[in-house]
């Protein structure tokens, strides 16, 4: 009897009764079953972490092709715009060694043109000096004689001639 008296017998006693009633209250199924719930709907949240870190996953793998892609094209862009400048800039060197040729060759056509101008009018100025300067001549030789000795023999030689 002495086991009746002592407390941790009785606590012992208790503590299976209190267990006895959980067991029959069906407590540990139900503490199973919510465990199982709040399990599923851990791995539920798992889950759909899993799906987005797959869907973030391949929308980075896209972004990247992407950025390669543009990367690639503003490469592509860039080599044929510099291919372009290069062949503005020939095509420009071209033409403008055309034009300067032109302007070349025009000036020196109106340098030649000026050329003959001044050349054909220092020879009419010359032939006016020349005349002027026999017409001086003769006029002074007509003057200190009444008759010139050739003009009369060239005028008796006309006559001459005529008939």
């Amino acid at each position: 009897m002495e086991l009746l008296q002592d407390a941790h017998t009785w606590v012992t006693v208790g503590l299976l009764v209190f267990i006895g009633a959980l067991v029959y209250a069906k407590v540990p199924g139900m503490a199973v079953g919510a465990l199982d719930a709040r399990a599923k709907a851990i791995q539920a949240q798992l889950d759909e972490a899993q799906a987005l870190r797959d869907e973030a996953t391949r929308l980075l793998a896209d972004v990247k092709k992407q950025r390669a892609d543009a990367e690639k094209l503003s490469a592509e862009l860039l080599a044929n715009a510099q291919e372009d400048a290069k062949r503005m800039a020939a095509e420009a060197k071209v033409q403008l060694e055309d034009q300067i040729k032109r302007r070349g060759e025009l000036a020196e056509r109106k340098i030649a043109t000026a050329e003959a101008q001044a050349s054909a009018e220092v020879k009419a100025a010359a032939a006016d000096l020349a005349a002027q300067i026999a017409e001086t001549v003769l006029t002074t030789r007509l003057a200190g004689l009444k008759s010139d000795p050739l003009i009369d023999g060239a005028i008796g030689q006309m006559g001459a001639k005529l008939q």
